[in-house]
């Protein structure tokens, strides 16, 4: 479902997997036009200016003297737009695949180890593979695991680390969330 949309931005929502109602996220960038060649616009005497933005919009201009020329001869080929998914308190769902295909970052839970996947199945959240698995079918470019059980301390025999390395065996480009943690969308 799409939730908002404007010229800039789409943002859907789908429905995961959970004991209560609960929703993934997608925010994408629409696509951008191709990177403008001033210097070719420069080198056919075009003045800068508003003509400048509306042949890299890809419109037709017609210059005072005459001339007309085509925006797209101007512009090099559109920018994918990035996208950014946050998907939360579900157990594996091809609906979070759905929503994340070729995202740039999935930020997705990842509650429990993959030793307590059975735990996982009943309490209706992930495990690292799992979270792992959602960003290896989805062709997602960046993971970041995040909403970890307090079960998993340094005290403890598995730790947040050990989590980490579980999920990078299947989705090697993996981070671990961390409090105020800011990450690039590349």
């Amino acid at each position: 479902k799409i939730l908002f949309e404007d010229e800039k931005l789409k943002v859907h929502c789908a429905s995961l997997k959970h004991r209560l109602p609960a929703y993934g996220y997608r925010v994408s960038e629409k696509d951008k036009p191709g990177v403008f060649n001033i210097k070719k616009a420069a080198d056919l005497n075009i003045p800068p200016g508003p003509i400048y933005s509306e042949l890299q919009a890809g419109k037709k201009v017609e210059l005072k003297d005459g001339r007309s020329f085509n925006g797209q001869e101007f512009c090099g080929p559109p920018r994918k737009g990035k996208s950014f998914v946050y998907c939360t308190d579900t157990v594996f769902s091809e609906s979070a695949v759905r929503l994340s295909k070729n995202a740039d970052v999935l930020v997705h839970e990842s509650t429990f180890s993959k030793e307590d996947e059975k735990m996982a199945y009943e309490k209706l959240h992930s495990t690292t593979i799992m979270a792992a698995k959602t960003a290896l079918l989805s062709n997602t470019k960046k993971l970041i695991i995040t909403h970890i059980s307090p079960r998993y301390t340094s005290k403890n025999t598995i730790t947040p680390s050990d989590l980490l390395k579980e999920a990078q065996k299947v989705f090697p480009n993996t981070q671990l969330a961390k409090d105020f943690l800011t990450a690039e969308i590349k």
